[in-house]
């Protein structure tokens, strides 16, 4: 299986990165979004990007350019139906993803692979959804996808060896790291890392630290670039609280129970820094912790 030309469902902050790297790599990209406004500003945000790789040295001038130029949009799903790989980064919602495919079925080429950018939902069910699930899989790329390393790849209970090869492929040609997880909820990373951030809501919730403290004691004490609560709302509390769920609901134990303040921000639709407010707040010159 040889790809070369590769469809992108969404064009938001995942989709437009992965959009992006894609490119730069040489592959003949489709962005797809239904909201055409949304399509021109990514556009726009990879070119910014672009502009600071370039800045760095990281690319040349011609390359983004060229880049850029590989790079196509459309409103309309079936477009995407002759690639050689399709990326779906289009929401969090596994009913929507259905959708997605369920609507590009017959417009796909006999050999083209299907794969989610999901970060923690089971790869198998949404295989088994399609009338392709040897040629369904995961791979779930990291935030910010230019500047992260990693890609899971995450093969479901009917993906074939060609699919797999395939796939790890494009994230070698990529030049990204690829590790391999087995299809359970979280899968690794997630598994790992969004435990970690309910914790730390926990220790809010319970008073046993400040949002400044709680984060400031990860960075100074544990060696990490960025505290867990300040992580949570670059993530988005929407996205934390759902991984949670899916955690909590796919391996029954109630060590992964979604704290109840983090239920209550999402609520409150205090969702991080995309709306300028979490446990931080971004609204005014600098971030103020909002407990």
């Amino acid at each position: 299986m040889i790809v070369e030309a590769v469809g992108v469902v969404g064009a938001g902050q995942m989709g437009s990165g992965i959009a992006h790297v894609l490119a730069l790599a040489g592959y003949d990209v489709s962005l797809m979004d239904v909201d055409a406004e949304r399509l021109g500003a990514a556009i726009a945000k990879i070119g910014r990007d672009m502009d600071r790789q370039v800045t760095r040295g990281v690319i040349t001038e011609e390359g983004k350019l060229l880049g850029l130029q590989r790079i196509r949009t459309t409103v309309r799903l079936p477009e995407l139906g002759k690639s050689d790989l399709v990326i779906e980064s289009a929401t969090g919602k596994e009913a929507v993803k259905q959708k997605i495919f369920d609507d590009l079925a017959e417009h796909l080429r006999p050999e083209t692979i299907l794969t989610t950018n999901t970060s923690s939902l089971s790869i198998t069910r949404l295989a088994g959804g399609t009338s392709r699930p040897e040629q369904f899989m995961g791979l779930h790329f990291m935030n910010p996808v230019p500047v992260m390393q990693l890609i899971e790849l995450i093969r479901g209970i009917a993906t074939s060896k060609e699919t797999f090869e395939a796939v790890r492929g494009v994230v070698e040609r990529l030049g990204k790291s690829a590790v391999v997880a087995e299809d359970y909820p979280g899968f690794i990373v997630n598994r790992l890392l969004i435990p970690m951030i309910n914790e730390a809501v926990y220790a809010l919730y319970e008073g046993v630290g400040s949002v400044a403290d709680i984060d400031s004691s990860m960075k100074l004490g544990a060696n990490h670039l960025m505290g867990p609560l300040e992580l949570a709302v670059f993530i988005g509390l929407d996205t934390c609280l759902a991984i949670m769920n899916v955690l909590h609901d796919g391996l029954a134990d109630t060590k992964y129970r979604p704290c109840p303040l983090l239920v209550k921000y999402v609520e409150a639709k205090w969702l991080g820094r995309k709306v300028g407010k979490g446990f931080y707040d971004y609204r005014g010159p600098e971030p103020v912790p909002s407990r």
